[in-house]
Order: C-alpha cells, then sequence, then structure tokens
C-alpha cells in the first residue's frame, strides 16, 4: 500500500499543482504584471489602441442605425454592406477638408486642445482588465495593459485632465460662443466628478482595494451561500446588485462626464452654435469627436469592472467550468461593454437636453447629498459586519434614511416648480415685471446672454453709406444693425 501511495503522489502533486494554475490563471494579482516582456507590452499597447478606434468605428455606425430605426429612416446604407463603412469613410474624409483657423485665435492653446481632450481617454482604458491570464507566443500574462494599488484612482486623474481640453478650446477660440461652452464643462465636470468619486468609494468599502484586478476578484460570486428548498445558491456577488444607488449615481455620472444627451450642454447647438469646437474644423474637429466616443467606451469598460463583474461570465453562463477561463471571458466583457454603449445611444434617442440650471441643480442638491449618505449607510454595513453582527437591522436602517432624503429633495423640487408657477402667473396678470424677452425690466433678474462686447458689434469696421442712414438715425445704429442682422 505504501508503494501504491509513493506512486500516486507525484499525480496528485501534479493535479494539485496544475488546478493551482487554473486558479491563477482566473484570478490575475498585481504580481502577474512584473516582468513582461517589452514585446508583449508593445502587443498589448496596440491592441487597446486598435479596439478603442474599432469601437469608436463601430458606436458611430450603430448610433446612426439604431437612431434611424428609432425615427423611422434607415440611417446609413450606403457605403459597405449595411453601411458598415460609412464611419471609417467619414473618418478619411475628415482630415483630407480644408484646415480653417481664426486670425486671432491663441494658435499654440487651439493646437494642443484637441489632442489634451483625447489622450486621456485612452491612457484610462490602459487599467480596464479584459479577461484572465492566458498565454500569448507561450508567456502567461493578464488580458490587461496595467493595473496599479491605486488603478482606480488614474482613470479619476485621467477625466480631470480631459476636461482641459475643452476648456483650453474654447479659451483659444477667442470668441462667446466656444468661451461659454468650455465654462459650462468646467463647471459641470467639478460637480459631476464630485458624485462620480462618490460612488465608486462604496465599491472601495466593499472590495478594500482601487485595484481594477482585486476589484473584479472580489465580484467572483464566491460570496455567502444559503439554502433554499434544498438548493445551495450564493448572495449576489455583482456590485451592481449589492450597491444598487451607487450603480445608478455612476450610469448618470458617466453620461454627464461625456458630455452625451441629455448633459451635453457644453455643445448645444440651440443656444451656442456649437459649443466649444465652433471653430474647429478637419483633423482637430475629428479628434474631439473621437475622444467623444473613446471615452464612451472607457466608462463603459469601467461600469463593467466596477458593478458589472469584469470579464467574468454572468449567470447561467458561469455555471459552465470553463467560461471564466482562457479567452471566453473576452467575449463576456465585450458583451457588457456594447449593452452600456446602447444606454447612451437610447438615452440621445429618447432625451430632450436639459436646461443649465436644472444639471447643475440635479448634480449639487440630488446626487451629492445622495451619495453621501449612501456612504455612510455602507461605511456603518461594513463596520458591523466586521465585528461580526448581522447588517440587517443597517440595511433596513440606511434604506429608509435614503428614502427619507429622496423624499425631501422631491418635496424640494416641488415646492421650487411651485413657486416659479406662481410667479409666472402673477408676471402673466401683470403684479411682476417681466425678466425675459422683450420689455423685460432692466433692472431685474434676467437670463444670462453671450458677451456683446465684440468691436462689430457696435459697428467699428463696417462700413456704412451715407445713403443707407435714415433721418433720425446714426450711422453707428445703422452700422450694428447691418452688421448683427445682415439688414
Amino acid at each position: 500500500m505504501s508503494g501504491l501511495a509513493s506512486m500516486a503522489a507525484p499525480g496528485l502533486a501534479a493535479a494539485g499543482a496544475g488546478q493551482a494554475r487554473v486558479l491563477a490563471a482566473a484570478d490575475p494579482t498585481l504580481a502577474s504584471f512584473y516582468h513582461q516582456p517589452w514585446w508583449l507590452v508593445i502587443i498589448k499597447v496596440l491592441f487597446v489602441f486598435i479596439f478603442l478606434m474599432l469601437m469608436t468605428l463601430f458606436a458611430i455606425w450603430a448610433e446612426r442605425r439604431i437612431i434611424g430605426r428609432m425615427q423611422q429612416r434607415p440611417g446609413p446604407n450606403r457605403a459597405g454592406p449595411f453601411g458598415l463603412l460609412q464611419s471609417l469613410l467619414d473618418g478619411v474624409k475628415l482630415p483630407l477638408k480644408e484646415d480653417i483657423v481664426p486670425t486671432n485665435v491663441d494658435k499654440l492653446l487651439f493646437w494642443l486642445a484637441p489632442a489634451i481632450a483625447v489622450i486621456p481617454a485612452f491612457v484610462s482604458f490602459a487599467i480596464i482588465p479584459f479577461g484572465p491570464e492566458v498565454s500569448i507566443f507561450g508567456v502567461q500574462t493578464p488580458l490587461q495593459l496595467a493595473d496599479l494599488p491605486v488603478a482606480v484612482l488614474l482613470v479619476l486623474a485621467m477625466s480631470s485632465m480631459a476636461v482641459y481640453g475643452i476648456v483650453l478650446a474654447g479659451w483659444a477660440s477667442e470668441s462667446p460662443y466656444p468661451l461659454l461652452g468650455g465654462l459650462r464643462s468646467s463647471a459641470q465636470v467639478i460637480s459631476y466628478e464630485i458624485a462620480m468619486g462618490l460612488s465608486f468609494v462604496a465599491v472601495f468599502l466593499y472590495s478594500g482595494s482601487l485595484s481594477t484586478t482585486q476589484i473584479v476578484a472580489k465580484q467572483s460570486g464566491s460570496g455567502t451561500s444559503f439554502h433554499l428548498f434544498g438548493a445551495v445558491l450564493h448572495w449576489p456577488s455583482w456590485y451592481a446588485v449589492l450597491l444598487f444607488p451607487s450603480f445608478v449615481i455612476y450610469l448618470i455620472t458617466m453620461v454627464g462626464e461625456t458630455n452625451r444627451l441629455p448633459f451635453d450642454l457644453p455643445e448645444g447647438e440651440g443656444e451656442l452654435v456649437g459649443g466649444f469646437h465652433t471653430e474647429y474644423s478637419s483633423l482637430k474637429f475629428a479628434l474631439f469627436y473621437l475622444g467623444e466616443y473613446v471615452n464612451m467606451t472607457t466608462v463603459a469598460g469601467l461600469a463593467t469592472t466596477l458593478f458589472l463583474g469584469g470579464w467574468r461570465a454572468p449567470w447561467p453562463i458561469s455555471v459552465w467550468p470553463d467560461a471564466n477561463t482562457g479567452w471566453y471571458p473576452l467575449i463576456w466583457f465585450l458583451v457588457k461593454v456594447l449593452i452600456l454603449l446602447f444606454c447612451f445611444v437610447w438615452l440621445r434617442g429618447t432625451l430632450p437636453r436639459i436646461r443649465y440650471d436644472q444639471l447643475m441643480r440635479f448634480g449639487w442638491k440630488v446626487l451629492i447629498p445622495v451619495s453621501l449618505v449612501w456612504i455612510l449607510v455602507i461605511a456603518t454595513i461594513r463596520v458591523w459586519r466586521t465585528h461580526g453582527g448581522s447588517p440587517a437591522v443597517y440595511t433596513v436602517a440606511g434604506l429608509i434614511v435614503v428614502a427619507l432624503i429622496t423624499l425631501l429633495f422631491m418635496g424640494d423640487a416641488a415646492a421650487q416648480r411651485r413657486n416659479q408657477a406662481a410667479e409666472e402667473a402673477a408676471a402673466q396678470a401683470g403684479q411682476l415685471p417681466r425678466t425675459d424677452g422683450p420689455g423685460a425690466d432692466d433692472d431685474g433678474p434676467g437670463f444670462p446672454v453671450p458677451p456683446m462686447d465684440l468691436p462689430h458689434y457696435h459697428g467699428i469696421g463696417v462700413d456704412v453709406s451715407p445713403a443707407e442712414v435714415t433721418p433720425g438715425e446714426s450711422a453707428e445704429s445703422r452700422a450694428t444693425t447691418k452688421e448683427v442682422t445682415g439688414a
């Protein structure tokens, strides 16, 4: 018997080593990124770049096709099968157009702004995991370019840098409408990035790490089990379920972060002509367009990583033993990202653009207070569970607090709407001075208007012949009318 045991021991040891390798491949760590060959890093960089470019081309085509279906029209269907080459041809056409640069712009900042807007979106995607460890040309490596102990903070830092591109574009254009678009973007990113960062805090508290690799590993489904009619089930492990308020807050803030409808106020065509990129054309305009869609893919990948289990297969696919091994997780990750990108398109095709004051009020008075209260609830639950207590009481208490605060904000919003309706009714009845439109009281409050202090608004540099001046009208007022209205 001892001989049989000695003969079987090497086989058992080999099997155990093989199982350990499978587990290591399924759960990469920070050590998995050490001592990688330089050629493998270059391959990963090229893969991330090509993936983001292809996703941009596909997202533009899919958006135009989906919105076309929503509006009962075909969308792009001429260039290539089903119009698939339309985005590629547009990308080739834009750099070939004439590059018009206004005379009075700050040329250095005018040229740097598009690059500053697009580069951080590419850098942020470096810490997004695509899958577990795989073999690439005989080398075991994670399907991820890089990881850091504070990887999520890198995304926040890059998103903060991206707004400089929009602000500098508006500043360097020396034009009132791009300037207003840049100012809107700076105010918008401050309010929505605070709420976005607070939505991450709950994930950090639950996972105990800021590394994207560890956050995905904590959502592996190996949580607390329970019995139901004789079957052994597990509590949900995705943070989109466990931390549902944080997930909803992040979904809202990522739309505001990417300046997409209904939060595309920095480029509102109705009031700012084209917003911060009004003066841009050719390749520089294409870079702004590219940065927007790359940023959409980046925030969708981050949402997948932090809240939707990352590259891990959803249930019931996860029942398959090989679902989270090899190259299969790349499919699950891509499907989750595409679903989130469809939500971007869905919002654009269904919701109108909101007013700027509504945007700021929603960010500061709703998202940030709710995020703070939710973090307090999660922190209390985590401390209670650390000391061995049941979180049920604190969970119910936290939900009650969140519900009360939500009702409080809803009541405040309803009160503001009632006050506004009362003021409008009083203004129509002639009891209050009007604050907008013709006949408004100059001393009262009004809606902000673009600056009108440019020289041509005062008739400087506009030639007016004496025959065009009517009796009782000055040449300066006639020149201003001619320049502004075209009369």
